[in-house]
């Protein structure tokens, strides 16, 4: 095996193991397939990464983060009308899904598979997109635009019913011509059941 020049962290595994799981997928991809793309044995790499499992664990957390960062953006910026900010947030979380499905489809499926296999980093990721929206709710009550007993309920409800434009087992549906008329009826109804009377 040809040793490395360049330091091997744990971000380079993972555009490695990237790279793998989109040419091979996730039933063939190996621990061996990523060292070899390295130019490292498979010990360097489970130094990073205990298991196979951490390793593909960690894959789709970086995934799956790769979208908080956009969303924690619009969720603080105190600056946009809370209407403003719930549905540029919407908007960027189905953008990005559908970006992600249609430019890269052998790597989304990729994920689709991982996402099942990493449990608790889709759940906290969940979690942390719930408490964005919860954030802008919030800061709508506050401002007398939304009225609401509960913004965190209320951010609960508007992620499951909009999961449609979000959820990767809808992705089909992503691409089909009346997607983004639906998507805009559905914030318009959304915004209509937080506002004040």
């Amino acid at each position: 095996m040809a040793a490395t020049t360049e330091t091997l962290t744990a971000e380079r595994i993972l555009e490695a193991t990237e790279e793998v799981l989109r040419r091979h997928g996730p039933a063939k991809a190996t621990v061996v397939d990523v060292a070899r793309a390295l130019g490292v044995s498979h010990g360097s790499v489970y130094r990073h990464f205990r298991t196979k499992a951490a390793l593909r664990a960690a894959v789709s957390k970086r995934w799956l983060d790769e979208m908080s960062g956009v969303l924690a953006d619009i969720a603080a910026d105190g600056d946009r009308d809370p209407e403003v900010r719930v549905r540029d947030w919407l908007a960027a979380l189905f953008e990005a899904k559908r970006r992600k499905a249609g430019d890269d489809p052998e790597l989304f499926a990729t994920y689709m598979v991982l996402s099942k296999e990493s449990g608790e980093a889709v759940g906290e990721h969940l979690a942390e997109l719930i408490g964005q929206l919860t954030e802008i709710i919030e800061a709508g009550v506050a401002s007398g635009a939304f009225a609401v007993p509960d913004p965190a309920t209320e951010a609960r409800a508007v992620f499951q019913a909009s999961g449609r434009f979000h959820d990767p087992g809808y992705f089909g549906l992503w691409q089909r011509p009346e997607a983004d008329d639906d998507f805009e009826a559905l914030v318009g109804l959304l915004l209509r059941g937080l506002r004040a009377s």
